[in-house]
């Protein structure tokens, strides 16, 4: 993974999946999304946690992908807050400071990961 990179995460909105393009930040070795904190997938997931994201790979003509399924657990800690807002620029086009209100992290905890190689037809699913 690199530090950025664009995924399609999926929440729940009732009984309907809901699909966008986010801004998946990896950092530390873990999954995080910066979001408005009264967007829809905000609502969505302060009723349901559970997301799956799709990585898509491609090396031009071929593609593949990684799918990771679990839940976004809503980051109120200080610390962690301030270390994304600082290593990922974008964040500062849209809030002002690391407690601005309408800032949410959300950290995606995986419980799941399902990845097919660049090229190949057969994916591979595995516990974390």
């Amino acid at each position: 993974f690199k530090k950025t990179q664009v995924i399609y995460l999926a929440t729940i909105d009732d009984d309907f999946p809901r699909v966008r393009p986010v801004t998946l930040i990896y950092l530390d070795d873990r999954f995080y999304v910066a979001t408005g904190s009264s967007d829809a997938k905000s609502d969505q997931l302060k009723k349901n946690n559970r997301v799956e994201f799709c990585l898509v790979l491609s090396d031009g003509t071929n593609s593949g992908y990684i799918r990771g399924a679990g839940s976004a657990v809503f980051v109120t800690d200080s610390q962690p807050r301030k270390l994304i807002f600082d290593a990922v620029p974008y964040i500062k086009e849209y809030w002002q400071t690391p407690d601005d209100p309408g800032f949410a992290l959300l950290e995606l905890e995986l419980v799941e990961v399902e990845y097919m190689k660049i090229g190949e037809f057969k994916a591979v699913k595995f516990k974390v």
